[in-house]
């Protein structure tokens, strides 16, 4: 089984190239034309070469966002994107106090939460829990 290993690992570096370089539109591939790298790793893809060249060279590079287009819209956090500043700037000037508004709604769930907790507490007929009992007497 390990003797074929070497060969299966080739084999299957020179299937994926081979079907990432059809995936792969044609205005994205780099330095030659598609139909040129289907040839290339076709006839050069037992000894590796061919894979590795599409991969190094033909291959679009992506970047840090995994967009290929250098003009494609790239993630922005959200302190440097401006219209998301002008919304906190527009939530402010419409709203009273900011952040204060939604406490007291915060502390009122809690109560309702704390008092629906105590009458389902009390509505099965509390007898006490572990907490309640006393401690067993100490043997001294």
């Amino acid at each position: 089984m390990i003797k074929y290993l070497p060969f299966l690992l080739v084999l299957a570096v020179w299937i994926y190239a081979f079907i990432d370089c059809l995936n792969t539109p044609e205005k994205e591939v780099r330095k030659l034309p598609k139909v040129m790298w289907v040839i290339i790793v076709l006839l050069f893809g037992q000894v590796l070469i061919g894979p590795i060249a599409w991969f190094a060279v033909g291959r679009p590079r992506k970047t840090a966002y995994g967009s290929t287009k250098a003009n494609e819209r790239r993630w922005v956090a959200p302190d440097d994107n401006p219209d998301f500043l002008k919304s906190l700037r527009e939530d402010e000037g419409s709203g009273s106090g900011g952040g204060q508004a939604r406490k007291p709604d915060a502390e009122e769930s809690l109560d309702r939460w704390e008092e629906e907790f105590r009458r389902n507490r009390k509505g099965k007929g509390d007898t006490g829990g572990p907490d309640d009992t006393p401690p067993p007497p100490s043997k001294s």
